[in-house]
């Protein structure tokens, strides 16, 4: 506390007991004594209302407004009011200071009172205030009738009575203020402590008006100036804004009955005993105890409009409540500990079609699907043995819910426990219907894991049931991939339409051999998949029975299509390194398959997965390969059997590459025809030969020369030109030139070949089959082709035509075909004596093979040309 005010108050103090003689000696006497007592008192006071002003300005600068800081400013003028009472009561005489200090009392009281009430957080409107003033003049007014009823020496003058009630009635109000304020409490009621003492102080001093009693001045002058000291100090303890009391507290609901019960009680005992001592009631105590009638009346008539104007509100927040609720999009209903329906909102019968009768009272896991209800109960048990206590996730329930129509309804409900709540005291269960979204799911499951064309699942679902199927221990089973060869080619010429009905098909077909735990879907384009939960051996049969329904002829408006199948298998288990690995497996398998030929089905290995990766190797280092120099030629004799002179060369292709090492043409020639660089190949092939028979010409005029050629190199329109110009290049004659073609090769290309053989003959190059007998040419094709010479393989030279009864041998059925052809007949791979001796023995000019030579460079050919037997 500052110096400026607690050293006046001790002046003050000093100066009161000086003049009231209890400091031991004569006191201070005479007026200037009085003024002195009295100034110093007024100083105090007018210190803390200063303090109190201040305060008051603090909150005005902060608020630009008078509301929050009038309390803190009528409390000053309280102080500077009694301070002023108090030095009046001591400067006037008898027969004055008495009204006086009665006046002061009553002014005070009152600037106190308003003080009080218009201090931030105490009643903040007009009705809770005037509730403040009746209770406290209620409760002061039967307070004041009790006192009034204990006997005294003599009565107490009507003016004096009638400050006293005021004051009384201030003090109950003042105390009913600070007691019922939630907001800034400490400073309310150091506030009302400090009004409350600053009051009983001046009471004290208008009792030393009518008695000089010196003690009763000093303690008075002690109230007087510390009252306004602790009201200083209760206003600081407040914000500079205004803060209206918050929903709930007293201000807002109805104020209780017992404020007025309690001192009416006091009352009735008092009157009571008053009665029963003999004594008689006076005017003053009638009029004092009829005085309390006009507060009880009033109050009630408040409590009258409260409870009317707080039913209007609860009858518009119950019908704001009901539509609400009514037009609300969930089904509200509160559920007992034991599961029954209590009630459910008025939305039951516009959402669900559900009445009060068919749900109240009922179960709720009655109103669910059989097969949800277990999940449905087990959650709100869970909820009810939690006993309020905060989950991880919000409780839901996902089950099928029965409507009014006897329909399944999709619904999702969160539940919400209120039983700490007394006016509900069950769960709440909110439940919405999610049927739309539902069907939404699952139509965009149906877009996501399903293929548009032919309603199969898609990739994505393939690879999620693949990996969920992987996921089981112990669990087998088996993946195909199935590509339909030839879509792309089948939708240029046709058309798209045609292409979409071919899948759309074979999807149908599909389904048709497959059991309800195979999983048939789309991987896109041509490919398809079947993802089985069999073993091994009848996944393989399940394969066969795909490419047997998917190879059969395709009816089709306008149109019959032919297409052909390769199908890849992989093993589907639990130690599968991942589910793309699965994936890459099978489509492997399916690679090689079609690598194969059509029609088939393969079974992944690790020696397959090793040739296809030799084959992309191939294909990688293939490209650019004649520009690298990497391709050589070998020369295999042809030798004539008689007298094992030589008559002629093939030319043999071998690609000797740094990273694969020698390429085979086995290896090399189906992958140059798949990428389309035969051609070039070829081309190089029948350069370099024939620029080595030009050499050899000089020393063997006669010397034939043997080429492979392919379906597809005969296909390019200026393949005849071309050998022509080779041949006027290196000047070598038409006749010692013979290209030859593999027979299982005609069937794929027979008009090309027919047509390119007949314009090499006409130009006088000589024209082959090769393989003769490994192939399916029959010998209707042989009178339609342009051939000179049949190339038999050495297999088919001691084969009989019936081995099982030794008949004829198939050579010499050939040799007869020949001669009555005009074709010459040429054994190849003779790998054995027998092979040679037979061959003689069927008749056969020419021959060649390891038994008879090997393939050899140009270097050796040569020497062996000299001597025929360096590579024997």
């Amino acid at each position: 506390m500052s110096t400026s005010i607690v050293l006046p108050a001790a002046g003050a103090l000093l100066l009161a007991a000086g003049l009231a003689g209890l400091l031991g000696a004569p006191g201070l006497t005479g007026l200037p004594a009085h003024v002195a007592a009295g100034g110093a008192i007024v100083l105090v006071t007018v210190q803390a209302a200063t303090a109190l002003i201040r305060r008051a300005l603090q909150i005005h600068a902060a608020t630009r407004t008078f509301g929050p800081c009038r309390g803190a400013g009528l409390l000053g003028m309280g102080a500077v009011t009694a301070g002023v009472t108090v030095l009046a009561v001591l400067v006037t005489g008898p027969g004055v200071r008495e009204h006086v200090a009665m006046g002061g009392l009553v002014a005070a009281a009152l600037v106190y009172l308003s003080g009080i009430i218009l201090m931030p957080g105490a009643a903040t409107t007009i009705p809770a205030r005037l509730r403040r003033a009746v209770d406290g003049a209620g409760v002061g007014t039967s307070l004041a009738f009790a006192a009034y009823l204990i006997p005294g020496e003599r009565p107490m003058p009507p003016a004096a009575l009638a400050a006293t009630l005021l004051a009384a009635a201030a003090l109950s109000v003042i105390v009913i203020t600070a007691l019922r304020v939630t907001t800034y409490r400490p400073a309310a009621w150091l506030c009302g402590g400090g009004a409350v003492t600053a009051i009983l102080g001046l009471g004290g001093v208008v009792h030393y008006a009518y008695e000089q009693n010196a003690y009763v001045l000093l303690g008075s002058s002690v109230l007087v100036a510390g009252g306004p000291l602790a009201a200083a100090a209760g206003a600081r303890l407040t914000d500079d804004g205004p803060t209206p009391a918050p929903p709930g507290t007293p201000e807002s609901v109805l104020t209780g009955y017992p404020v007025l019960a309690v001192p009416m009680l006091i009352a009735l005992g008092s009157a009571i005993y008053h009665v029963l001592t003999g004594h008689e009631f006076d005017t003053r105590s009638i009029l004092i105890g009829l005085s309390i009638i006009p507060c009880v009346v009033l109050r009630e008539i408040l409590a009258v409009i409260d409870i009317r104007r707080y039913s209007r509100r609860l009858a518009a927040q119950e019908a704001q409540f009901r539509s609400l609720v009514s037009g609300a999009n969930d089904l509200t209903l509160m559920i007992g500990a034991d599961l029954v329906v209590r009630w459910q909102s008025p939305a039951a019968a516009r959402l669900f079609g559900l009445s009060d009768a068919e749900v109240v009272g009922n179960s709720f896991a009655g109103l669910l699907h059989p097969d949800d209800r277990p999940d449905a109960v087990s959650t709100l048990r869970g909820v009810l043995a939690a006993d309020g206590r905060p989950a991880d996730r919000p409780p839901l329930i996902t089950a099928r819910l029965r409507d009014g129509y006897g329909a399944w309804r999709d619904t999702e409900s969160t539940i919400s426990d209120q039983r700490d709540v007394p006016e509900v005291n069950a769960l709440v269960v909110h439940v919405r219907d999610v049927g739309d979204r539902t069907a939404l799911e699952r139509r965009l499951h149906e877009v996501a894991y399903t293929d548009q064309l032919t309603g199969l699942p898609n990739r994505r679902e393939i690879m999620r049931t693949l990996a969920a199927q992987r996921a089981v221990d112990g669990h087998t089973g088996a993946l195909l991939v199935i590509e339909l060869l030839g879509i792309a080619n089948i939708s240029d010429q046709r058309g798209r339409e045609i292409a979409d009905a071919l899948l759309i098909e074979a999807g149908r077909r599909m389904r048709t051999v497959l059991t309800p735990d195979d999983l048939p879907g789309r991987l896109g384009g041509g490919e398809f998949a079947v993802l089985t939960v069999q073993g091994p051996v009848l996944a393989y049969a399940l394969g066969t029975r795909l490419l047997t329904v998917l190879t059969r002829p395709y009816h089709l408006p306008g149109t019959i299509v032919d297409l052909h199948v390769s199908v890849g298998l992989a093993e589907v288990s639990a130690s599968s390194s991942s589910i793309d690995e699965v994936l890459h497996r099978a489509d492997l398998a399916r690679r090689r398959a079609r690598q194969q030929g059509p029609d088939r089905i393969e079974w992944y290995d690790s020696f397959l997965e090793e040739q296809l990766v030799r084959r992309m190797d191939v294909e990688r280092e293939i490209v650019g390969v004649t520009d690298r120099r990497e391709l050589d030629l070998v020369y295999q004799p042809i030798l004539s059997l008689p007298d094992r002179t030589t008559a002629g060369v093939e030319a043999l292709l071998r690609w000797r590459n740094p990273a694969l090492g020698t390429v085979h043409p086995g290896e090399l020639l189906p992958v140059a025809e798949d990428l389309g660089v035969m051609p070039e190949i070829g081309t190089w092939v029948l350069s370099t030969a024939l620029r080595q028979l030009a050499d050899w010409t000089v020393t063997h005029p006669a010397l034939t020369l043997t080429v492979n050629v392919s379906p597809r190199e005969l296909a390019v329109p200026d393949f005849v030109h071309r050998v022509a110009a080779m041949l006027n290049a290196h000047g070598i004659a038409p006749e010692r030139l013979c290209m030859e073609v593999a027979e299982d090769r005609i069937p794929h290309d027979m008009p090309a070949v027919v047509t390119q053989f007949a314009k090499l003959r006409a130009l006088g190059v000589r024209t082959a089959i090769d393989d003769f007998g490994a192939g399916q040419a029959s010998l209707a094709q042989l009178r339609r082709m342009p051939v000179d010479m049949l190339k038999v393989d050495g297999e088919l030279i001691s084969r009989p035509i019936d081995p099982e009864s030794g008949g004829q041998p198939l050579i010499d059925v050939i040799v007869g075909l020949g001669r009555r052809l005009g074709l010459e007949i040429v054994a190849e791979r003779l790998e054995t004596t027998e092979q040679v001796r037979e061959a003689v023995r069927a008749g056969l000019g020419r021959g060649q093979g390891f038994r008879l030579s090997r393939p050899a460079p140009a270097e050796r050919v040569e020497a062996f040309l000299t001597e025929p037997t360096t590579l024997s």
